[in-house]
């Protein structure tokens, strides 16, 4: 895969994440399963990141501050820091696979 090409894709990535936040948001008042769930989700994609081995800060960050905002039972941003936590591991992710492409094909055979 070409360089321009797995920008484009970890662009498209990071734009689903932010759309999805900004018009994914919930009707109503987020309850602390829906935070539970949220954070689920956010921690097992910054597991499968761990795995590949590129773990990104602001990731830590946001998850750090989901807990924070879910002990003061700010559930609405709370929930929103986990899905911003979770698209940024699944945008780790797709830049861990597209490196590991991109070594390969860079190799003389």
């Amino acid at each position: 895969m070409k360089p321009k090409k797995i920008m484009v894709r970890l662009a498209l990535v990071l734009l689903v994440g932010a759309t999805a936040l900004a018009g994914g948001a919930p009707a109503r008042a987020a309850t602390q399963s829906d935070f539970e769930a949220a954070y689920r989700a956010a921690a097992e994609a910054e597991r499968q990141a761990g795995a590949l081995r590129n773990q990104w800060m602001p990731t830590e960050a946001a998850l750090k501050a989901a807990e924070k905002a879910a002990a003061a039972k700010d559930y609405d941003a709370a929930v929103a820091l986990a899905r911003r936590a979770q698209a940024l591991a699944e945008a780790s992710i797709e830049q861990a696979k597209a490196q590991d492409q991109l070594w390969q094909n860079a190799v003389l055979k």
